[in-house]
């Protein structure tokens, strides 16, 4: 009994040290690719910077390309759980919300946290695409699921009975309003605080979307 519970124990120690290093690995590479830019950077430096064999990082990832995929989803969504923010408790208590205005509000406010979460690496990776096939890939497949988020959204949001408009414009403006270059026009280039965006976001969707504009 006491061989197979060190045994258990020396596992999970292995399972908790293996997480350990991928955490270091992603912070690492998340790092390099906003000061340095994703094409300067290599696995080897990434590798250094983690404290670990360049070895190591490719038994973990891969590959370069594998590895900005999983720093990406990591920046954005908060940590290496698989599910997408859409899914998860904090989006579906805010789509719980019967009143669409209040819901708007809510999801401003979460809107706001991620762009200012993701924008150094948005940032880093806008500026490589150009020349860069796994950065081009990158926004691509964000943008795509940024589509089916709006798309899941104003459906939830037409479900209320209280949409002002069509479903598929509400897709498409919660679409082009939630990639965080308006964030980073009005917070980082204008001076913006994030409350203050956050708010007169919540209120350009209401008046967009709500058929109670005056409550």
């Amino acid at each position: 009994m006491k061989e197979a519970n060190k045994r258990q124990y020396d596992s999970s120690r292995r399972r908790e040290q293996a997480n350990e290093t991928r955490v270091r690995i992603i912070s690492a590479a998340r790092a390099l690719f906003i000061t340095q830019g994703y094409g300067q950077t290599t696995i080897k430096q990434i590798a250094l910077e983690a404290g670990v064999a360049a070895e190591t990082v490719y038994a973990a990832f891969r590959n370069k390309s594998a590895l900005l995929r999983q720093v990406w989803y990591v920046d954005f969504r908060g940590d290496e759980d698989q599910h997408a923010l859409y899914d998860r408790p904090e989006m579906q208590a805010i789509l719980a919300e019967p009143d669409l205005i209040a819901r708007i509000r809510r999801h401003a406010i979460f809107v706001t946290a991620n762009n200012r979460r993701m924008a150094p690496l948005l940032d880093a990776l806008t500026g490589a695409a150009a020349t860069e096939p796994d950065a081009a890939r990158m926004l691509e497949e964000w943008a795509g699921r940024r589509l089916d988020v709006a798309t899941r959204y104003a459906a939830a949001a037409a479900a209320t009975g209280q949409l002002a408009t069509t479903e598929d414009e509400c897709r498409d403006i919660l679409f082009a309003t939630m990639d965080g270059a308006l964030w980073s026009r009005l917070v980082e280039q204008r001076g913006w605080s994030d409350s203050k965006y956050a708010a007169w976001l919540g209120e350009g969707w209401i008046s967009s979307f709500s058929r109670a504009q005056d409550r």
